[in-house]
């Protein structure tokens, strides 16, 4: 799988080498990363993405993409899919993105691009959850279409869905969108 392009962005899909050095806390020599890049939550991602390549080999495309600006490469967050699609057609997204990235509607951006992409390898639901107080992530998942499918006492669950057999392509020319 190749890289997902959109109108600011590059979600480039990891690599185990990738992943090892995020892990590590050490770009290889071309990558540029944003003050703040990797945080927690991308270094748990790309540890889940090792673990599962070592158990069932490379889960692409349904795996973790490096959210990179397309103007200069700089990588400023993460998202995938927690895994492939399981066997009603159900995937799992999340995303982050560096303080200094977030408000410009680049994680709606990366989310649409991972919804079509989803939907472009047959994936008939896509979930994703946000806690009560992430007011900004619920308004992500709105902008990218999707909608609001329930909560518990910690988290607000997000979902879209297609019906079973209904593939779109990856849109080859995004247009910008705010958000």
């Amino acid at each position: 799988m190749g890289e997902l392009v959109t109108a600011r962005l590059v979600l480039h899909p990891m690599t185990i080498g990738d992943a090892e050095r995020l892990v590590a806390g050490v770009p290889d020599g071309d990558a540029r990363w944003a003050a703040g890049y990797p945080d927690e939550g991308d270094v748990f991602a790309a540890r889940r993405f090792l673990r599962t390549c070592a158990d069932t080999g490379d889960p692409g495309p349904f795996g973790n993409y490096e959210i990179r600006l397309r103007e200069d490469g700089t990588a400023i967050g993460g998202a995938g899919f927690h895994g492939p699609a399981d066997g009603t057609g159900t995937v799992t997204i999340g995303y982050g993105l560096v303080p200094s990235a977030r408000g410009s509607g680049y994680a709606s951006e990366a989310l649409r691009a991972l919804l079509r992409l989803a939907r472009a390898q047959g994936a008939t639901r896509v979930k994703g959850d946000a806690d009560h107080d992430n007011i900004a992530s619920h308004h992500v998942m709105t902008a990218a279409g999707m909608r609001p499918a329930g909560q518990d006492e910690r988290v607000r669950y997000f979902e879209t869905t297609w019906p079973s057999g209904t593939t779109t392509p990856p849109d080859p020319h995004p247009r910008p969108h705010g958000g």
